[in-house]
């Protein structure tokens, strides 16, 4: 029996000896990401507007159902180190409070970044409570089931950028600056069929730079070269079309072409601006 003690007290003793591992201090890979994380944003280069030969305001979609795109749509629930771009600009809005949304209008047609959306307002618009009649097994009564729906990351399939492209004949350089992004969720009727696409929200871009610079994005080549949302952007690394740049109506492309003719003339305008570009230096 002194020996059975003995024995046991020589096993607790061990076991509270022994080091504990908890999951935070476990690396899940060769080495830490850290690169990422600390990037800093590449400053705009100034200009004067002296210094503007030219400039014309474009506006363009990015569909994620695009295999160029799906970078900034996957994936659809956050994972260990990436998160989608959506995931971010929520974090961004509602977590640490570094980007600031603006009201699209009642019609959706205001992008000029008038009317900051309050927390409660964005709160609303992730959340939304829908009340449902279910029967009662136990009684066959129809009883009122109020269930909260929260809007995800796989509901924004487009995104909605404007941007200004701009001749600096002082650097004699075309520059491209993105001035504000929305992100477009789909519009489904009662028969559960998608109608289209709404605006929740204008960004300003200048101001998102600083937090998608610091999220990777999922680079098919090679694991080890994540590049950030912001290099995405910054080097065009996307597919889009046009769907309205300047113009003395101000008017969409949709308002006066429909289907293969709509995208046909988003095609002209962005060959346009590539000859605008070319034919400066054809001398």
């Amino acid at each position: 029996m002194k020996k059975l003690l003995i024995t046991l007290t020589l096993a607790v003793i061990a076991f509270c000896a022994a080091p504990t591992v908890s999951a935070q201090t476990v690396l899940d890979g060769a080495f830490i990401k850290e690169h990422t994380k600390t990037k800093r944003v590449v400053p705009y280069t100034h200009i004067r507007e002296a210094d503007v030969m030219w400039a014309r305001r474009v506006w363009r979609k990015i569909d994620l159902k695009e295999k160029m795109n799906h970078p900034l749509y996957f994936p659809t629930e956050a994972i260990n180190d990436r998160k989608s771009l959506f995931d971010v600009i929520r974090q961004g809005l509602m977590v640490d409070g570094s980007i600031t949304a603006y009201d699209p209008g009642a019609l959706l047609t205001d992008d000029e970044f008038r009317k900051p959306l309050l927390r409660t307002q964005l709160e609303d618009m992730f959340t939304r409570m829908d009340t449902q009649y279910t029967e009662n097994l136990t009684t066959g009564d129809m009883e009122m089931v109020v269930q909260k729906i929260d809007l995800e990351s796989r509901d924004i399939k487009m995104y909605k950028i404007k941007e200004d492209w701009i001749f600096d004949k002082q650097r004699s350089t075309m520059d491209i600056r993105i001035i504000g992004i929305a992100p477009m969720k789909e519009v489904r009727g009662e028969d559960g069929e998608v109608r289209g696409y709404a605006e929740l929200f204008w960004l300003y871009y200048p101001e998102c730079r600083y937090v998608f610079a610091n999220w990777d994005a999922f680079n098919r080549e090679n694991d080890a070269e994540r590049r950030s949302y912001e290099d995405i952007f910054w080097k065009r690394q996307f597919s889009s079309y046009i769907t309205k740049w300047s113009n003395v109506y101000d008017r969409q492309i949709s308002s006066y072409k429909t289907g293969l003719d709509a995208l046909l003339e988003g095609e002209e305008i962005k060959q346009s601006l590539f000859e605008f570009e070319h034919d400066l230096w054809n001398f």
